[in-house]
């Protein structure tokens, strides 16, 4: 067998919680991706045999996420398309399973990656099939839930932050410092256009008028001057903050 090998890549800008991309669905996104991939690949449409796409947010996509990206990107129907739900790692999972597809014969080009929004994760009304027959009734935020909760005794993943941090022993000034550097680096990476080849334009209807947006968004919000003063997060005696979390995007 000849050397499996990714063809092309391209991603859209990463917006922030609630910032250029909301109300965008998330098949939208990862159609335009596709779509960039497939031009820069010189593969014909009709030659992708297989579309996996990662995605952990999908209640009230639609049907199928991952064929909704597909057909919008102008790939056949007889592409099999198969939606991922991996936390943290589907995207990732999806090229992996995609290499294994084309190694065992089972297809020969596979378009695979991840796409998520959780500025359009919805909420959701448990039991109300059946109705409330008296009392409160909570409605349960998809993205705290379904991405971002431990099921097994309902925490949050950044207590499990906290345990590492206790584990190996990480101080607040340390965390403190990797945050500073990471964002000086992912602004300074920016600044000199270092994703610039990688990502594709995406165009959003605003109350402006139609915007293109081109720029991952969390760098240029960040305000490292603010880092050391931030409170804990997820835990009051704790020591990470929104500084050294992931963003919620």
């Amino acid at each position: 067998m000849s050397d499996i090998v990714i063809a092309a890549a391209k991603r859209t800008a990463i917006g922030s919680f609630l910032g250029q991309f909301n109300g965008v669905p998330t098949p939208t996104l990862g159609a335009t991706a596709i779509r960039a991939a497939m031009e820069q690949s010189g593969i014909a449409a009709d030659d992708v045999s297989e579309v996996i796409m990662g995605c952990v947010l999908p209640a009230n996509l639609g049907q199928a996420p991952a064929r909704q990206a597909s057909l919008a990107a102008g790939l056949p129907t007889s592409a099999g398309c198969t939606t991922l739900n991996k936390v943290c790692g589907s995207g990732m999972k999806a090229i992996m399973l995609g290499h294994d597809l084309i190694k065992a014969g089972s297809a020969s080009i596979v378009v695979a990656g991840g796409m998520e929004s959780m500025s359009n994760a919805p909420h959701m009304l448990p039991n109300s099939r059946t109705g409330n027959r008296y009392g409160n009734f909570q409605a349960v935020d998809h993205m705290a839930w379904d991405g971002l909760t431990n099921p097994y005794d309902g925490q949050s993943m950044g207590v499990f932050a906290e345990a590492a941090v206790s584990k190996f022993g990480f101080t607040r000034e340390e965390q403190d410092a990797y945050a500073i550097e990471s964002v000086k680096r992912a602004q300074a990476a920016q600044a000199d256009g270092a994703f610039k080849d990688e990502i594709v334009p995406v165009k959003v209807a605003t109350r402006k008028g139609e915007v293109e947006f081109d720029q991952d968004e969390q760098p240029g919000k960040s305000d490292i001057a603010k880092v050391p003063t931030l409170k804990p997060a997820f835990k009051k005696d704790g020591s990470v903050t929104a500084a050294s979390s992931s963003s919620i995007s």
